[in-house]
């Protein structure tokens, strides 16, 4: 029998309102209480999406209209965070492709749409933000058919059904032309256009698709039932990527209702489930009825495209602000990430301190970084490096496809700097209110380092959206820093005597009273090489100098540095030292003469 349910991913670019709309839906549906408090963006539970205003991790819901259960499966925008979406899409049979109703597809909608047309779900194409002053619906729904000609659409998904909405509002109409009083129209289509689950006559099989964790019953498996039933008591067999095949038992069965999950006595073929009992169960494995152990294909995701080597806090200040120091605790978090982290690779390396780390981009490894510094790790990275490929012996090497909206006086110096990184402009359009999109194909080193530059050429008015377009031939030699690092020369602490003493020698990234050590990067400056400089020099004192002198000098404003902005900064020979307290910037050797031997090596080398 086909279960009454409806199972569907919301897929969209960064800030298309793809979570808002879910927001509108939940609230809807009545899944709230009328005195109930509802934070913005509720399906973004992770501090770090709520800081960062993104979503990184897929995420499952559901809600009910007219008898219908609606599965909803909440995915990133960002291509980073790749693996997480094409997950996703293996629990659905449908899918909301929302687009903003002014800036049209953008590089990651043709991202989540490619892989949603890959695997035929059905799409509904939702034209969101129709209230903005600016919106031009007519013009990004023929942008949005363009697209699916472009990604090789069927007849069926080019006859795709529109509804617009507002998801800040609450609303959604058929015709631009209709009232709009509430959702309803939305939650038609989707009971109208996307197809019941497709149930298979047979004993349980089901793939695990995503993970959850609580502190009582662990780990939970998440997945679509493809066939048969499964209820707390049974036993199953877990089939391993390898192969290999294990006994245990499905201690409970819960299925998703809004932002909960609900226990039940047992859930049947096609409906979005998460079981528990089985602890040490991975993304990909199969879960099925013991006397019937046949795997399902394992999610297939795209390749990673950058490495950085992750290492252990070796600094004069390692140990001092983190809880985990040791290579054994750093190994075993990077190894455990890959049980959700399906697009990341980790590698040992001939180190026992250190390892290779590979994901879809920059944005990717820092949010990992980032989870693991607040986790109370403290670690060393090395700047991001591309992963090249070899064919017929030509050196290939990944390139993206880069958009950047900015004002059109800041065409001329975005050209020039992009020339510089050997990107190759392929469009460029006029936005009518004095601003420029300009589309690029760009190799994925030159990007690194990219985003803050467009920010001070712009003064802060350019945006940018990127993708990985493919491999190509390698572009040759690219060099996007040209200035040289200004580097501690003595252990101490920073004075305001001493930094006034260097300031005019480049930008500072440190204030008065930071502690540094002997090598480590404390700002940029105006030439090439590198400098030397003493930040922790005292000002002597005489009758004639009192130190309280000092109070009334103003230094200029220091630059302090991301987390992005310091693996962007650094590099080849520089790392970023990361603690749960700090972030800093050092050379790889920390002694000058020890330096320049490896200078002298690499020269030598060439």
């Amino acid at each position: 029998m086909v279960p009454n349910i409806r199972n569907i991913a919301i897929i969209a670019h960064v800030d298309h309102g793809k979570t808002t709309l879910v927001d509108g839906m939940l609230k809807e549906s009545g899944i709230f209480h009328e005195n109930e408090t509802v934070t913005e963006r509720v399906m973004d539970s992770n501090p770090l999406e709520r800081e960062r205003g993104i979503t990184i991790l897929a995420k499952n819901t559901a809600v009910t209209y007219k008898n219908t259960k609606i599965n909803i499966v909440d995915t990133p925008g960002h291509a980073d965070f790749g693996g997480e979406v094409e997950r996703a899409l293996s629990m659905v049979d449908g899918v909301l492709l929302i687009v903003d109703a002014f800036e049209g597809p953008m590089p990651q909608t043709k991202f989540v749409l490619k892989k949603a047309l890959e695997l035929n779900l059905k799409p509904i194409v939702v034209v969101n933000k129709i209230d903005r002053a600016d919106a031009r619906p007519h013009e990004v729904i023929d942008k949005v058919f363009d697209l699916f000609i472009e990604l090789g659409a069927n007849e069926e998904q080019l006859d795709f059904p529109i509804v617009y909405t507002s998801a800040r509002s609450g609303t959604a109409q058929r015709e631009l032309e209709d009232e709009a009083y509430n959702l309803n129209p939305l939650f038609e289509m989707i009971i109208n256009h996307v197809s019941p689950p497709q149930v298979e006559e047979g004993p349980f099989q089901m793939l695990v698709a995503n993970l959850d964790h609580d502190n009582y019953l662990g780990k939970y498996a998440v997945g679509k039932i493809k066939r048969g039933t499964v209820k707390g008591g049974d036993s199953v067999a877990l089939i391993r990527h390898d192969g290999q095949i294990e006994r245990h038992k499905i201690s409970k069965t819960f299925v998703f209702h809004g932002l909960n999950k609900m226990e039940v006595e047992s859930a049947s073929a096609g409906e979005i489930v998460a079981l528990a009992g089985i602890d040490d169960v991975n993304i990909g494995e199969t879960i099925t009825a013991p006397e019937h152990p046949d795997p399902l294909p394992v999610i297939t995701v795209d390749e990673p495209t950058l490495t950085m080597t992750f290492s252990v806090n070796n600094s004069p200040f390692a140990g001092q602000e983190g809880t985990y120091v040791t290579s054994r605790k750093l190994r075993e978090r990077l190894y455990r990430e890959l049980d959700t982290n399906v697009s990341l690779r980790v590698e040992d390396t001939d180190s026992t301190d250190a390892w290779q780390v590979s994901g879809r981009g920059e944005l990717h490894l820092s949010i990992l970084i980032e989870n693991m510094r607040r986790e109370g790790y403290e670690l060393q990275v090395s700047k991001p490096k591309v992963i090249y490929k070899k064919d017929n012996g030509r050196l290939l090497e990944p390139i993206e496809h880069l958009i950047v909206d900015i004002p059109e006086e800041y065409m001329g110096p975005i050209m020039e700097d992009l020339g510089r990184r050997k990107a190759e402009m392929v469009n460029m359009v006029s936005g009518g209110t004095g601003n420029v999109r300009l589309e690029f194909k760009i190799p994925a080193r030159g990007l690194i380092g990219f985003r803050s530059e467009l920010l001070t050429l712009t003064r802060g008015n350019g945006i940018m959206h990127h993708i990985f377009d493919g491999y190509m031939p390698y572009k040759g030699d690219i060099r996007t820093r040209f200035q040289g690092s200004l580097i501690a020369w003595e252990d101490g602490e920073a004075t305001t005597y001493g930094l006034l003493a260097v300031e005019d020698r480049g930008t500072l990234f440190i204030v008065p009273g930071t502690k540094v050590y002997e090598g480590m990067v404390v700002g940029v400056g105006n030439r090439e090489q590198d400098i030397e400089i003493n930040v922790c020099k005292k000002k002597h004192l005489t009758n004639m100098r009192s130190s309280t002198a000092e109070e009334t000098t103003k230094l200029k404003e220091p630059k302090i540095l991301s987390l992005e902005e310091a693996i962007e900064f650094i590099n080849d020979d520089e790392l970023v030292e990361i603690t749960p307290k700090s972030i800093r910037i050092r050379k790889k050797y920390l002694k000058k003469n020890e330096r320049v031997r490896a200078s002298k090596e690499k020269d030598k080398n060439v």
